[in-house]
């Protein structure tokens, strides 16, 4: 999350290389006799389910404390308990906390077919150290509760919707979804989706505070980062506030706009762009729902469209007001 006053003075730099969509070759990881397996099934099942599987004998010792916070918090677990009550997917789906990836894989990544999500545990430890700098050296904001504002739970939190964002990419492929835009800007706002509709705001408040002090430690902006296909770090930070904010600006408005964390320009634009996100999502996914959870779904994809035609004319009265103030 950006220290509060707003908008950073410098250009900040995309980080390199976080959540990428890397490791285009499918490749197995071979099993060990703990781990339960290290791909997903080849055969079809309407009733796929999603597994998270921690390959204890491929965890280096420098690790373990980061994949120990993971294991211990459940937020691989709870992000796939949902999808596994909430969805029927075509195939299985396996969730490997593992260093044996495929080659030049350093982040977490799903394969092409959305049947495999590798989680490094390097991967972890690095956002461990991150949100360990964050815990220190970044005033608490005071939406975030002072018995989480620590590298733990800030792991952890992060870590939540990180998997949010691998595992928005995993269901694209595997129902297929149709992107009106970059698939990076989809699995991002499934993140989002999911966390802040089940979760809460803390997983899109510590990726904030993780992200926005990753660009700080990169630096400048450079043409890789701008001709990335994700969207620049910092415009992610933004995007995560956004969406919080506008799922509930009764609630978040005040301590995200009032302290500069979330810029009073892009705030007014918030309600109409999460309720889009929300109806969006709740609309691709409503063809795949599970039997026992389709009348809650199509519960709240109506609550969900009818937000956004609230919201879309709640904005067109007031656009002529912000455009003169821009």
């Amino acid at each position: 999350m950006l220290r509060s006053g707003g908008s950073s003075a410098g250009v900040r730099a995309v980080l390199a290389g976080a959540l990428l969509l890397a490791g285009l070759a499918v490749a197995s990881c071979s099993a060990g006799p703990d781990d339960g397996g290290g791909g997903g099934s080849g055969k079809d099942d309407p009733n796929g389910k999603v597994t998270v599987v921690y390959q204890a004998n491929a965890i280096q010792p420098a690790d373990r404390h980061a994949v120990a916070v993971v294991r211990k918090s459940r937020v691989l677990e709870q992000v796939a308990g949902w999808v596994n009550t909430s969805l029927a997917l075509p195939h299985d789906l396996v969730v490997n906390v593992t260093e044996r990836v495929p080659p030049g894989v350093t982040d977490a990544v799903t394969q092409p077919d959305g049947r495999t999500i590798f989680i490094p545990p390097s991967f972890l430890t690095r956002i461990a150290e991150v949100s360990g700098t964050v815990a220190k050296t970044v005033k608490r904001p005071a939406l975030f509760p002072a018995d989480e504002f620590h590298a733990d739970d800030l792991t952890a939190l992060s870590t939540q919707f990180i998997f949010g964002h691998e595992m928005g990419h995993a269901l694209q492929r595997q129902f297929p979804l149709a992107n009106l835009g970059l698939e990076e800007d989809a699995a991002d706002g499934f993140a989002s989706f999911y966390t802040v509709n089940e979760v809460g705001p803390g997983p899109s408040l510590a990726t904030a505070l993780l992200f926005d002090e990753l660009a700080r430690q990169e630096g400048r902006l450079t043409l890789e980062g701008l001709s990335s296909d994700h969207p620049v770090t910092q415009q992610r930070v933004f995007n995560f506030l956004c969406y919080l904010e506008g799922s509930d600006p009764k609630r978040f408005s005040g301590p995200l706009v009032g302290p500069g964390y979330l810029p009073k320009t892009r705030a007014p634009l918030c309600p109409q762009a999460w309720a889009m996100l929300n109806y969006g999502w709740w609309t691709q996914l409503k063809p795949h729902f599970s039997e026992p959870f389709q009348a809650r779904g199509d519960k709240e994809q109506q609550r969900a469209h009818d937000q956004l035609i609230a919201e879309t004319k709640a904005l067109a009265k007031k656009l002529d007001q912000l455009r003169s103030e821009q």
